[in-house]
């Protein structure tokens, strides 16, 4: 083991980040949010809240409801439009050398168009994330994720309007999930985020009430994290040499290197970051200190070293 030149560095489609982990989008704001109480800078990077043409307010509250082994949120889209982003919170980021990725949301195909255009040739934008789970206007308020082609429709404008890489972010409750992978691929996505918050709802049974505004809402926490495992596996299987973020539910080193030994090229933390600011630092320590105790070298090297039932490791067997 010893002489293993180690580095937490990973290069997605193009993106190359410092350190694998990453604040997920929404729990982290546009970083305003976590400027006082962590050091912004030891972030491997930062997916902002999801940013429309215009200013939205999201949905009515209450907006946050805890659960067993999570909480259930119902935000929506609520944030300042992606024009007073780039005057107001973009050149802070920039000046903290934070590599920053957009979210970009919309209730119309036209909107993400908009938006994207916005944020075109921004410095400090180093990526996109396309949001995929908001409310379609153009098809009776259906989410973009319920037809493949939307997806791929929406993602394809999008990626064509960018001078950066695109991640189109999917949801892991879908009959087709593999088969929408490809398709936002094909339309011109450089990788893939799995998975966003899955659909669940929370009631107050004192008050005969729901306890989201929005009464159906996205859990995230460690309750979905087996799912979000087995969406990243699925598709790390089909598509190996696309780059997968893997979000859901990781609050620590050992949880992301399971995103990371299923086929994840990164990771986002989301939720963790409500109890711990530092949770990203101390994730990516933990998983320098497993690299240096399997005698590996980077994160790219935990990628294909699962043992499936029978198998040994796809490249050697330091990692025993």
């Amino acid at each position: 083991m010893a002489g293993v030149k180690q580095t937490l560095s990973v290069d997605l489609a193009g993106i190359r980040l410092a350190s694998p982990v990453v604040a997920a989008s929404g729990c982290a704001g546009t970083g305003r949010e976590l400027a006082g109480l962590t050091d912004l800078r030891r972030l491997g990077g930062l997916v902002t809240r999801s940013l429309t043409f215009e200013p939205s307010r999201g949905w009515p509250g209450p907006r946050v409801a805890e659960t067993a082994s999570g909480i259930v949120t119902g935000v929506g889209l609520q944030n300042p439009g992606v024009r007073a982003f780039v005057a107001e919170d973009l050149p802070r980021l920039a000046r903290a050398g934070i590599p920053v990725m957009a979210s970009v949301g919309g209730g119309s195909l036209q909107g993400y168009i908009r938006a994207a255009s916005i944020l075109r040739g921004e410095p400090g934008i180093v990526g996109l994330e396309v949001y995929l789970s908001g409310a379609d206007e153009e098809n009776r308020g259906l989410p973009f994720y319920s037809r493949i082609d939307r997806m791929a429709e929406v993602v394809g404008a999008v990626s064509r309007l960018s001078t950066v890489p695109v991640f189109a972010k999917l949801p892991a409750l879908l009959p087709d999930l593999v088969p929408a992978a490809r398709g936002c691929i094909r339309a011109g996505a450089h990788g893939l985020t799995l998975i966003d918050s899955v659909p669940g709802m929370a009631v107050d049974v004192r008050r005969l009430r729901p306890r989201l505004g929005a009464i159906i809402g996205g859990l995230s926490g460690p309750a979905i994290r087996p799912i979000a495992l087995a969406a990243v596996f699925r598709v790390a299987q089909d598509l190996p040499q696309v780059p997968v973020m893997g979000v859901g539910g990781i609050a620590t080193a050992e949880d992301a290197v399971e995103f990371l030994l299923a086929g994840a090229w990164a990771v986002q933390v989301g939720t963790a970051l409500i109890v711990n600011p530092s949770a990203p630092t101390e994730i990516a320590q933990g998983i320098a200190g497993y690299l240096k105790a399997k005698g590996l070298a980077s994160p790219g090297d935990l990628r294909e070293r699962m043992r499936l039932t029978g198998e040994q490791p796809a490249r050697g067997t330091s990692a025993s």
